[in-house]
């Protein structure tokens, strides 16, 4: 598969994408043999030989894990204040990873991986990668404006929407489930905030088919090939 080079090296584990632009510019990188210069070169990862100072890099071996994210950590690969990130609780030495973002308050389900092309699959928004939540609000929310949710408000100029919202508790209606195929941040919170409601507890319960049953609270499983195939099979339009 073609990518940038800068990318590839990133992805291999070697530098960020800006430090690997660094390594290029001084000559440090050579594909097949020569040096390469030029920010925009592409490679095969799988059959052209890159160094970095002499040394073959090789491709890192993709992993995907799903984690049942507890509150109080960064959805994050490293905070500036020191605070502890989703990546903390996973043991891994490749180069992960979230895909998309919970807030530090939401907990649930979150896929972490080291496969970028995965990840951009997962967050476009044509592919329509659905998303559940279950939310506790400060108060009991209307028909008509559970109504309204579904058939679209706008926020910040553009229509979000959610495809289906039901109680969780049929005798409670400040506790609902709501599914989305929106990615924008702040969402759901952003949704039940435009019409009055102040979202208590957020907890996403599935991301793309995926559940955290059997998953303890700030732990995680490997995502097998197999299940990543899957996925693209489902949702490739």
């Amino acid at each position: 598969m073609k990518v940038r080079l800068n990318r590839f090296l990133s992805e291999a584990g070697i530098a960020s994408r800006r430090k690997s632009e660094e390594y290029i510019k001084d000559g440090r990188v050579t594909v097949n043999g020569k040096l390469i210069y030029d920010l925009a070169t592409t490679i095969d990862e799988e059959n052209d030989i890159v160094k970095v100072d002499g040394e073959r890099i090789r491709p890192e071996t993709k992993v995907y894990f799903l984690l049942n994210k507890p509150k109080g950590f960064i959805t994050t690969t490293e905070d500036e204040k020191g605070r502890k990130t989703v990546v903390d609780l996973i043991k891994t030495n490749a180069k992960i990873f979230p895909v998309g973002r919970l807030d530090y308050d939401t907990t649930g389900v979150l896929l972490l991986t080291n496969d970028g092309d995965f990840a951009n699959f997962l967050m476009h928004p044509s592919n329509k990668i659905p998303r559940e939540y279950k939310v506790a609000l400060d108060k009991p929310i209307e028909d008509e404006h559970r109504f309204k949710l579904t058939k679209g408000i706008t926020l910040e100029g553009k229509k979000g929407r959610f495809e289906k919202i039901f109680y969780a508790h049929k005798d409670h209606k400040d506790k609902l489930v709501a599914t989305t195929v929106e990615g924008r941040n702040h969402f759901v919170k952003r949704m039940f905030g435009a019409l009055g409601y102040n979202v208590k507890k957020l907890e996403r319960l599935s991301y793309a088919g995926f559940t955290t049953k059997g998953i303890p609270t700030g732990s995680y499983r490997i995502i097998s090939d197999v299940e990543i195939r899957s996925i693209y099979e489902q949702y490739s339009r």
